[in-house]
């Protein structure tokens, strides 16, 4: 019997881009073998390749040896599957029962790639077009998510039209002091600042406006931050252990995330009361039926040091998936291993695929 191929879709545009090669190269070494895998790359210039060597993408190779092997390569659909066409000559390379996007930030995680794949009538791994979208954009999310009744640290958003009304005194009055300055469109504490005074806060500014259109200010929660892995779909949706991350100076930037430096440590599982991990594991499930996710994804939340208090800071839809990633660790801490994570993530991009098959098209009256 053929197996199913799965495509890893992986590199993009984002600032992320180094950190989804190492999710690739994670999720490849996972894949149980039921499956046959075949894999694109995205180059930061958006050139679509393909990489007939898998082995390059296990081995986490660098952008500049991948673009230089690579294919050019467009996507077609074809019969339910996702066809890699080489742009020079239109042979077809490889044909995938399902694609698993590997990609974090925008182009990626926002919902673009997920509509791209709906519209090619392709099964996909993780949130869709709308989970995708709300969850990327953090205003939207938040706003979302308070009107839900989910407790969530107060902020303000600005946009590049309203940037010149932005004053450190404002702001500081709403949020309080410290804060930090977000793009309102990106992960992995990329393009993310701390402002303790007027002149941190006014450079803050100007870094995020760097990396989005939209920029928002949340107030620092001094306690504990906690990330809680969730997976499933519909009703049938669970919650990890939780994880705690401490920081031994400064906050959990992208080089806390992903270098090799000793800034934080993860303690999995976090060390909670039974009542505060079973209120964490809530809010992650509920966040995740709210902002209406699907498959995977990872609840940052924090708890604050005087009252005890947990608030949800966002949601990850399509979260590191890297060896040293807080979601693949949090789910292997409570009894889930690598591959069998993978193994029902794939699953579950199937089960959606099958149902919103079965559903009734509305056809245009004659």
């Amino acid at each position: 019997m053929k197996k199913p191929v799965v495509m890893l879709l992986y590199g993009g545009k984002s600032a992320e881009h180094e950190a989804s090669i190492q999710s690739a190269a994670n999720i490849v070494s996972a894949l149980p073998q039921k499956y046959d895998v075949c894999a694109v790359y995205i180059s930061r210039d958006g050139d679509w390749l393909f990489v007939s060597d898998i082995d390059q993408v296990r081995r986490a190779k660098t952008t500049a040896l991948l673009e230089k092997r690579g294919k050019g390569v467009f996507l077609r659909p074809k019969n339910g599957k996702a066809c890699v066409i080489e742009a020079e000559n239109y042979n077809t390379l490889a044909e995938a029962d399902i694609v698993f996007p590997a990609l974090h930030g925008p182009n990626g995680e926002d919902g673009t790639v997920q509509g791209m794949l709906k519209l090619f009538g392709v099964p996909f791994v993780g949130a869709g077009v709308t989970g995708s979208a709300v969850g990327m954009d953090k205003d939207v999310m938040k706003r979302l998510l308070h009107e839900a009744g989910v407790p969530v640290p107060r902020y303000i958003v600005f946009t590049v039209e309203s940037s010149s009304g932005i004053r450190y005194e404002d702001v500081r009055q709403i949020v309080g002091s410290p804060m930090f300055v977000k793009p309102a469109n990106l992960g992995s504490s990329v393009g993310i600042n701390r402002a303790d005074d007027r002149n941190s806060f006014e450079s803050a500014v100007a870094t995020a406006f760097r990396y989005d259109l939209k920029i928002i200010i949340e107030e620092h929660i001094e306690g504990r931050e906690i990330e809680c892995s969730v997976l499933g779909s519909g009703i049938n949706v669970r919650a990890s252990v939780p994880g705690e991350i401490v920081m031994q100076r400064g906050f959990y930037s992208y080089d806390a995330k992903y270098g090799h430096n000793d800034e934080a440590e993860l303690i999995i599982p976090a060390e909670l009361d039974p009542k505060t991990e079973e209120r964490v594991q809530d809010l992650a499930v509920e966040t995740f039926r709210v902002l209406c996710c699907d498959g995977m994804a990872r609840v940052d939340l924090f708890i604050r040091e005087d009252d005890g208090e947990v608030l949800v800071n966002e949601i990850n839809t399509l979260p590191g998936f890297t060896n040293i990633s807080m979601y693949p660790k949090l789910w292997d801490a409570s009894g889930l291993p690598v591959p069998e994570l993978v193994d029902r993530l794939i699953a579950l991009g199937f089960e959606r695929f099958r149902k919103e098959k079965g559903l009734e098209e509305v056809k245009e009256e004659k």
